[in-house]
């Protein structure tokens, strides 16, 4: 039996502060129409698909931007996507600002299968930005103000016939971040992504911002021998630039496919989840070449270790 699962990154242009929710939904329903059309058994969202990024602004209150916040998935306004998805047997990973009913305020992706029935919700694991108020800033990244760092880590989980795994946008960058789903033996690891092509910490980043997306992804995919979706909300947004440059990612490391524009784009890929055997259980067969008793110092500090 064939295991290959048609894949759809559904890139997104520009969401305004002020667009409706059921408007931005309409733009999920177009791309998901068009990945059935094509086939397609899952499609992929960015981080975040439902909202603009509201951590690049400052509120005296986090409860100010409650309205930016799911409380409830599907909603009245996202069921339509859900319906739909599930009239069309098309699978989807949905990003958007989780608000729990205990308080928790979590930057999220919500995994579903072809039946409409949910597979997992992974909560971001690495927290970017900073924390308070910094005014100097030409834009705010105050994603460590208003999202926890997930309590739950990476997992992966059968589904689309085979082992998928997600992270959210800054977790793409962590070497870790692949590992420990690659000793899971994930085989399609999902990524959505909202970046500012300006770095205020550091501008001198800002040209290798591409760069840098494609080597994280490609790295990662090509060490653990797992298919890689990374999907973006690009172009310029309130003023801010972001990256696009969604991709599709092989097992060799290889983009198979990229996204030309910054706006409401698909690209899509066949992912033949047979092929991350041949690395798997060749140049990257983790029972027989890993020496984890050499790694202590990888898990051990927090920071930089002394030794």
């Amino acid at each position: 039996m064939s295991r290959i699962v048609t894949v759809a990154g559904a890139q997104l242009g520009p969401i305004g502060r002020n667009d409706a929710r059921e408007d931005v939904v309409e733009r999920l329903l177009v791309l998901l129409r068009h990945g059935a059309d094509r086939g397609c058994d899952l499609v992929v969202f960015p981080e975040l698909a439902l909202t603009t990024f509201f951590p690049r602004w400052h509120s005296e209150r986090v409860g100010e931007f409650d309205h930016y916040y799911e409380t409830e998935m599907p909603s009245a306004a996202t069921k339509p996507l859900f319906d739909e998805a599930q009239r069309l047997e098309v699978g989807f990973v949905l990003g958007y600002a989780e608000l729990t009913p205990d308080g928790h305020r979590y930057n999220s992706y919500r995994i579903v299968e072809r039946d409409g029935s949910t597979v997992a919700t992974f909560r971001k694991v690495h927290i970017p930005g900073h924390e308070s108020n910094e005014p100097d800033r030409p834009f705010q990244h105050l994603e460590r103000y208003y999202f926890e760092e997930s309590p739950d880590g990476f997992g992966v989980w059968e589904a689309f016939g085979g082992r998928v795994g997600a992270a959210i946008c800054n977790d793409r960058r962590w070497p870790e971040t692949y590992r420990v789903m690659g000793l899971a033996g994930v085989e399609l690891i999902v990524i959505g992504y909202n970046t500012p092509l300006h770095y205020a910490p550091d501008p001198t980043q800002n040209a290798l911002a591409g760069f840098h997306n494609h080597l994280v992804m490609q790295s990662g995919a090509y060490q653990n021998g797992t298919w890689v979706v990374g999907v973006a909300k690009g172009g310029n947004e309130e003023g801010v630039d972001s990256l696009a440059q969604s991709v599709i990612v092989a097992p060799s490391g290889q983009i198979v496919a990229q996204a030309i524009t910054t706006g409401d784009e698909l690209i899509v890929a066949e992912c033949d989840l047979d092929f991350c055997a041949t690395y798997k259980q060749t140049l990257f067969d983790f029972e027989r070449y890993r020496r984890p008793d050499v790694y202590h110092a990888i898990t051990e500090p927090k920071g930089r270790s002394p030794t």
